[in-house]
């Protein structure tokens, strides 16, 4: 089995931000999840691609893991906020979002950054607490016609 230490998390190439999409989508759709079919669909309908999901992730911090080659994760952060953190169902548990997040919060402190904060979903939320997050506040959001349980996290950097 390919474990973390295979991966190499490196920033996002050009015209690889509708491979993110599909990695997102994926991550939502496939595998384990606390959220209905129908609270996957309001969440993410279809892959995000094409011109407005690449002006999206423009002004982020994009590091994207890899193995053999291949995009397999990815975190996105805009300044202190983390707004995507995805990972392939096949590679989910085997440190792909240890690895990413190494990465970012090096980023963030080389950046002088005190803090970093994420609205997490139910399956992000263990992720995001093994790295040293405390939830906030839980809240439930509208997503076309569904709602989606959440959590508003927080990481010091000290």
């Amino acid at each position: 089995m390919t474990q973390a230490t295979d991966i190499h998390v490196r920033p996002t190439l050009d015209g690889e931000q509708d491979a993110l999409g599909r990695i997102m989508f994926r991550a939502i759709h496939e595998g384990h999840s606390a959220y209905t079919p129908a609270q996957r669909s309001a969440w993410c309908a279809e892959p995000p691609a094409g011109a407005p999901w690449a002006a999206r992730l423009t002004p982020m911090t994009v590091r994207v893991a890899e193995a053999n080659g291949a995009p397999i994760g990815f975190m996105a952060r805009q300044k202190t906020y983390v707004d995507f953190t995805f990972v392939l169902p096949d590679w989910q548990g085997r440190g792909v979002f240890s690895a990413l997040f190494a990465r970012a919060e090096a980023d963030a402190r080389a950046e002088g950054l005190r803090r970093l904060w994420v609205h997490a979903s139910l399956m992000a939320q263990p992720a995001f607490a093994a790295q040293g997050f405390r939830v906030i506040r839980h809240e439930t959001v509208p997503r076309n016609g569904e709602t989606l349980d959440r959590a508003e996290m927080e990481k010091v950097l000290t």
